[in-house]
């Protein structure tokens, strides 16, 4: 890979990581569509408790801060950093897969 192109991910990765920080809080407090609909048809209570799972990031509220704001804030960026793992993750397969092929 380029060094021009490793500068473009690494710019990319940080605005990801800027906005997910900083913009989060901004964010509509109103349901999105699949929770309106959940919530019209009567099942929205069923997904908070499904199989008595624990969700890591509840609600986009980090918990053990006591800021909404800033519990948010840590909410996006835990979220990116968790996309940008599954993604490490999808790339380190496909290296492998691409090794093993040759």
């Amino acid at each position: 890979m380029k060094m021009k192109d490793k500068v473009f991910f690494l710019i990319i990765a940080i605005a990801a990581i800027i906005v997910g920080l900083f913009l989060s809080p901004l964010a509509s407090s109103y349901p999105d569509g699949l929770e309106k609909v959940a919530e019209k048809l009567g099942f929205a209570d069923k997904a908070s408790s499904f199989a008595n799972f624990k969700f890591m990031i509840p609600d986009y509220s980090f918990p053990g801060i006591k800021s909404a704001f800033w519990q948010t804030s840590f909410a996006g960026f835990f979220g990116v950093l968790i996309i940008f793992a599954i993604f490490a993750l999808i790339l380190l397969i496909t290296v492998i897969i691409g090794k093993n092929k040759k």
